[in-house]
């Protein structure tokens, strides 16, 4: 299943005029939106991996810094609050995960 997931999500990057297929609300998502997806579905899918104990602590660590350093450095911190519908894509347990731990604090 999870294949199956990477591959559908890689060909939406690939060719985001696709996305319409599941989707009618944006059709003209740009590659960025795309991406982001793909790669927001790989962070579920880490995140998902962690709370069934696959992974070890040493490889949440690396992936949970590089999560971390994607919402702090990159766009994907706007994309997530305003292109992405995530009531309709990802479960609350991860969008709970992204915005408590992964969002970052504005700083006073």
């Amino acid at each position: 299943m999870d294949e199956k997931l990477r591959e559908i999500t890689v060909i939406g990057f690939e060719r985001p005029e696709l996305i319409r297929v599941v989707s009618k609300v944006e059709s003209d998502w740009s590659s960025e939106v795309a991406y982001s997806y793909h790669i927001l579905f790989t962070f579920a899918h880490v995140f998902h991996m962690r709370k069934r104990k696959v992974l070890s602590d040493n490889e949440w660590i690396g992936l949970l810094r590089w999560m971390k350093s994607a919402f702090e450095q990159g766009t994907i911190n706007e994309i997530w609050k305003s292109k992405i519908e995530m009531e309709k894509w990802f479960d609350p347990a991860f969008q709970e995960f992204i915005d408590k731990e992964l969002i970052p604090l504005r700083k006073k």
